[in-house]
């Protein structure tokens, strides 16, 4: 059974970060906002009970089974990886500032000219407003290209997302799934 961290432990987490699962050439590539203080102490992304980024790979079609995320490096054989627009975790997204999220961006767009996956699937419209200054956009594929790799907008996974119930979610996965074959 997984590590269920402690209150002492979650507040210690505050700042710390997350390896990448990330190779070069990758189908796509996952991209969080941030990692939670629950995924920093288990070490695992998409770790917290209750976000639905596993349950929708699976659903979607991008995994043979419902992966655990501890099974996170699992994903580099299929093609897919993960990352985050900031590294430090935090209790809330709320917790970053307008600035932090812009200079991820920029980092973010260095990581993907380096390691050029087909498509950068960022998890959030927010998220891809804030880190992109992109306005008015909605969830799939965009206009913005980072050298080679295509933009997807894809609904934020979080449990706490209730415009996209998991089978809504599920299919919007699904059609970034279709498009990368």
């Amino acid at each position: 059974m997984a590590h269920k961290p402690t209150k002492e432990e979650l507040i210690a987490a505050v700042g710390q970060t997350v390896p990448d699962v990330i190779a070069p050439h990758l189908k796509v590539l996952f991209c969080g906002i941030n990692p939670s203080v629950y995924t920093a102490v288990v070490g695992h992304n998409f770790a917290r009970p209750g976000n639905r980024f596993w349950p929708a790979l699976f659903a979607a079609g991008f995994t043979p089974k419902l992966f655990l995320p501890e099974e996170q490096q699992e994903l580099l054989p299929l093609g897919f990886g993960i990352t985050n627009v900031v590294d430090r975790a935090t209790v809330a997204a709320a917790d970053l500032s307008k600035e932090e999220l812009r200079l991820g961006g920029e980092q973010l767009v260095q990581k993907v000219l380096m390691y050029k996956p087909q498509v950068l699937a960022l998890l959030g419209i927010s998220v891809y407003q804030a880190a992109f200054g992109q306005k008015g956009s909605g969830v799939g594929l965009q206009g913005l290209m980072i050298g080679p790799t295509q933009v997807w907008v894809l609904p934020n996974p979080s449990g706490l997302n209730a415009h996209f119930p998991p089978k809504r979610l599920a299919e919007v996965y699904r059609e970034l799934r279709a498009y990368v074959g």
